[in-house]
């Protein structure tokens, strides 16, 4: 990991803070095979799907319920209890977290809104290395708590872990495809897959640039890359600082990891344990050695300000500076909230927004499942209240039939 001060720590900061998503030398050869699907359908969605995720000739896109059944029941317990657990969090979370229609009234005027839950969404789970059943669970439960009648899952080339997770849930519709065909099956829908309202969950850079260019046709979570990690710390154990740093760091190449603190001792003593812990893992050691850095700030304004600037999608810090915290995707705070808690079992979402997203949205949850509609019931005495603001402001812009509504009614009241 580099160990950067001054100038060349402010400019890392400015590098990052404006690192967004590199994905135009990809839309050209995505957007033929989104338009490819959206045109042919399930013959496309086929050729795709037995090219790169191992669709077999014949082989049904959907996988059957028995199928899922047998896979839950192939599973380890001690799996079936940690998905259980696991499961029971996120759940409790997204029932505190879900928005609870509500009623006011005032001066004759009824006011409120309404919670209404999306008809369908997809939930996308890649594929991989490791079975990521994690993702599974962060996509399906708040779409279930919300109450999401249809909720379709694709992944490539499933496995039993990840089938089995599905079943637990009560998963009912799963489909054997990925990339980028998978998003637009999703988005527009073929012969064997009807379409859906919205599309959430992570996945490669094919994945993230279809999702961009379906994104007017279908809602989209947000576009999700690289995964990031930031720990603000100047007094904390260097053992847990980098245990976090190099956690994040074997998800990805590509991930980005940073400390950022005031302290040179703390630095190099977090330097050491980052080497160490990562010895033995070749995609966090690449990571931290293409990405990785620590930040020498000159006060703990500016380490905040850096944070903030950054807007990482992971940061860990100190009790003290929770209240300085404004842009970030989860934040974990003391010695003993490690970041993969988050991504696991603590209960809320790891689908968090990544490069500088966390500036303007949060990560996903059940608020994205659901849509607020607001309500307005207005009583005679209680237009009549509002009459004369509105007929102005309609007048002033030149809406004339606006204000004529209100008088139409105020008149024979």
């Amino acid at each position: 990991m580099r160990v950067l001060s001054g100038r060349a720590a402010k400019l890392a900061v400015e590098r990052l803070a404006s690192r967004g998503s590199r994905l135009d030398a990809l839309e050209p050869r995505v957007r033929q095979i989104v338009n490819d699907v959206r045109l042919r359908g399930d013959a496309s969605l086929r050729k795709y799907a037995e090219r790169w995720d191992g669709l077999a000739k014949r082989q049904s896109l959907r996988i059957s319920v028995p199928e899922l059944r047998q896979a839950l029941t192939s599973l380890q317990p001690e799996l079936k209890r940690s998905l259980r657990q696991a499961a029971r969090n996120i759940r409790q979370f997204c029932e505190w977290q879900k928005p609870k229609p509500w009623r006011r009234t005032r001066n004759g005027i009824f006011l409120g809104q309404l919670v209404r839950p999306l008809e369908s969404v997809g939930c996308y789970v890649p594929g991989g290395r490791y079975p990521l059943v994690s993702t599974l669970l962060m996509t399906v439960i708040p779409a279930q708590v919300a109450r999401v009648n249809r909720i379709v899952v694709v992944s490539p080339q499933p496995s039993p872990e990840v089938l089995g997770a599905a079943r637990l849930l009560g998963v009912a519709e799963f489909y054997r495809v990925g990339g980028a065909q998978a998003i637009a099956t999703l988005a527009y829908g073929t012969e064997t897959v009807s379409r859906v309202d919205k599309i959430v969950g992570p996945g490669n850079a094919y994945v993230t640039a279809a999702k961009k260019l379906v994104a007017f046709d279908c809602a989209i979570d947000f576009l999700a890359g690289p995964t990031e990690a930031v720990v603000l710390s100047d007094a904390g154990n260097p053992d847990y600082i980098a245990s976090d740093l190099v956690a994040q760091a074997e998800h990805d190449d590509a991930a980005i990891a940073v400390f950022i603190t005031t302290s040179r001792k703390l630095a190099q003593a977090v330097v050491e344990s980052a080497t160490r812990l990562s010895q033995s893992n070749p995609t966090a050691r690449r990571s931290l050695a293409g990405y990785g850095a620590i930040l020498i700030a000159a006060s703990r304004a500016q380490a905040r300000q850096w944070a903030n600037l950054i807007a990482p999608e992971h940061i860990t810090v100190a009790k003290e500076e929770l209240p300085y915290i404004q842009n970030a995707g989860s934040v974990f705070v003391g010695n003993y909230s490690p970041q993969s808690a988050g991504d696991y079992a603590s209960g809320p979402n790891h689908v968090l927004p990544t490069a500088g997203q966390a500036r303007f949205r949060g990560g996903l949850s059940v608020l994205d499942f659901v849509k607020i509609t607001t309500v307005q019931d207005l009583s005679s005495s209680g237009l009549r209240r509002i009459a004369p603001a509105i007929e102005c402001l309609a007048q002033t812009e030149g809406l004339l039939a606006h204000a004529e509504s209100v008088r139409v009614r105020c008149a024979r009241a």
